[in-house]
């Protein structure tokens, strides 16, 4: 397994995105909230996580390539 070192931030950031799309798939799962409010905030939290975790992925797979 590669290791990887991340700063304290970059950390904060993923965990954030990673958060958002977990979020954002336990509404649009769950029953608690009116059908098209669930929907809305649901997928627009899980859009969110996913569109911003790409990007750090990507910066985080080309560190590993510099090694």
């Amino acid at each position: 397994m590669k290791r990887t070192s991340l700063s304290m931030p970059e950390l904060a950031l993923i965990a954030g995105t990673r958060a958002a799309l977990g979020a954002g798939a336990a509404l649009i799962f769950g029953d608690r909230l009116a059908r098209e409010q669930k929907k809305a905030i649901g997928w627009t939290l899980f859009l969110v996580g996913a569109a911003t975790t790409v990007p750090l992925l990507a910066i985080v797979i080309s560190r590993q390539k510099e090694r």
